[in-house]
């Protein structure tokens, strides 16, 4: 049986690290190349960068299976790179949890929630140097609760990588029945 995992945590707990892992131990495993409407060499993340009239013109087109706002950017997972989830592979993207609800009715949609230390996650922030240390600070407080009602795999990626790649890899083993 095929799963559809959003992958959602503050920024700085290592969402973009844990699933690049998670491909290179799993190949079967099919990532969702996210359309962010920034351009590419803003870097970070394997995305596809529009602009913002590209993106909503796209969304009117229905290209869309989940679309959301965050930070001033359109975030938007293409609906067709859900389509091996027919063929009963899993298929894992990097979401928000402010998305989650739009997100409720997609099949077999768990939630991976990754987390790490408050000053865990400021240093990784501060280490990018994409933003202020008062922007720092605005993320680390605005977390958002997650809705009730999902499967929900909560990934500790607060210590040494090796032992939150494990604990995430973890989350793909098959379902026992």
């Amino acid at each position: 049986m095929s799963r559809l995992f959003a992958v959602v945590g503050p920024s700085g707990a290592g969402k973009d690290t844990l699933i690049a892992a998670a491909q290179a131990a799993q190949p079967g495993l099919c990532v969702v190349r996210r359309v962010i409407s920034r351009p590419e060499a803003a870097g970070g993340e394997d995305f596809e960068g529009v602009s913002a009239a590209q993106f909503a013109a796209r969304r009117a087109a229905g290209e869309f299976a989940l679309h959301w706002q965050a930070h001033g950017l359109d975030y938007g997972i293409p609906a067709q790179a859900l389509a091996p989830l027919a063929a009963g592979r899993d298929v894992i993207f990097n979401g928000s949890r402010r998305a989650l609800e739009a997100a409720r009715g997609m099949p077999g949609l768990e939630v991976i929630l990754v987390t790490a230390p408050a000053q865990v996650l400021a240093a990784r922030l501060a280490a990018r140097g994409r933003e202020t240390a008062a922007d720092v600070a605005a993320r680390l407080a605005r977390a958002a609760p997650l809705p009730q009602g999902f499967v929900v795999h909560e990934v500790d990626n607060g210590g040494a990588l090796a032992d939150g790649v494990a604990r995430f890899l973890a989350v793909f083993q098959p379902v026992r029945a």
